[in-house]
């Protein structure tokens, strides 16, 4: 089950790992992403990162870093605030400390190559590779 919140860990080290387990368990869910940079926007600190795609965060789940999870939403073609669709994968960041969902629409699927064509845009900048179902 892809829980909403993440608590009783000891350590920073039992959090990761709870994290890692129920980021796992999220692959194939459906999940509702709040979109705070829309297709089409900048990024908030680094005025030339443009947003090809929706990306958001999954409330209530708490990534490593100490905010929510972030999440890539592939396959919509138009800004929204909020979407909810099918966790595809996850993209491991070997440099960072916190991965990223990729969530699209039921009814489309991505490759892995397209995936990582769609999310290069910030993908670029981390060493990381992508989970799939």
């Amino acid at each position: 089950m892809c829980r909403k919140y993440l608590d009783g860990a000891d350590d920073l080290n039992a959090s990761y790992e709870k994290l890692q387990q129920e980021l796992k368990n999220c692959l194939g869910r459906t999940i509702t992403v709040t979109v705070d940079r829309p297709l089409g926007s900048y990024h908030p600190k680094h005025k030339d990162m443009y947003y090809p795609v929706n990306y958001g965060y999954i409330e209530g789940l708490m990534a490593p870093d100490g905010e929510e999870q972030d999440a890539y939403i592939l396959g919509v073609g138009e800004p929204v605030k909020e979407f909810t669709g099918r966790v595809i994968a996850i993209v491991h960041r070997n440099d960072d400390i916190e991965e990223k969902l990729v969530v699209a629409p039921e009814n489309i699927s991505f490759s892995k190559e397209e995936i990582e064509r769609e999310i290069h845009f910030q993908e670029q900048y981390f060493d990381s590779y992508i989970r799939m179902i």
